[in-house]
């Protein structure tokens, strides 16, 4: 990773850790950053002990990546259903990682198998669109869980409310790179005030 992809890395995650201070009073608003200003996505990945603790973002950039990873730092910390939200007590404890969501891509595939062929382990972020009924989508990190082709899907088609055997002719499938940057134990701690 170039020194600039670290540095990126470095505000992304000193931005997100910010925000979730200054929601639980913690520390003042993460300041303006006109270096990223331009539109991003990002998703959010908070974690306790090694164990989830919240995961929240967007697919899309549909506002400025300062505001964006802010915005689903707190979300994960205090909005992911799956959770109650973070308390000041458990902060400490609590590490960060940021993704960087780029373009998606939809897969030509004509069925299952197809699908199940063309995607990449450990490389590709998945989203499942099924018609109008909605979405799911795990990121490339899930790959680590679940290294399998065919299990990952079925993994993601149980998240987005089907049964891990379904399929049909309305699913679409598309995905997406990420470049991830994660908190160290080291980095993550902060002096008690």
């Amino acid at each position: 990773m170039s020194h600039t992809e670290d540095a990126l890395g470095d505000r992304l995650l000193a931005r997100a850790r910010r925000a979730i201070e200054h929601e639980l009073r913690l520390a003042s608003a993460p300041c303006a950053d006109e270096d990223m200003s331009e539109r991003g996505a990002t998703f959010v990945t908070l974690t306790e002990h090694g164990q989830l603790r919240g995961c929240i973002g967007s697919l899309k950039p549909t506002r400025s990546l300062a505001d964006d990873v802010a915005i689903n730092a707190c979300n994960a910390a205090f909005r992911d259903p799956r959770f109650p939200p973070v308390s000041a007590a458990e902060w400490p404890d609590i590490r960060i990682e940021v993704s960087l969501i780029g373009a998606s891509t939809f897969l030509e595939a004509t069925s299952e198998s197809d699908v199940i062929a063309r995607l990449r382990p450990g490389e590709d972020g998945v989203i499942l669109f099924n018609g109008c009924r909605g979405q799911a989508t795990f990121l490339p990190q899930v790959w680590e869980q679940i290294p399998a082709p065919g299990d990952f899907l079925a993994a993601l088609k149980q998240k987005a409310g089907l049964p891990p055997d379904f399929w049909s002719s309305s699913i679409m499938i598309a995905t997406y790179p990420v470049r991830k940057w994660k908190e160290s134990e080291r980095s993550a701690a902060r002096p008690q005030a």
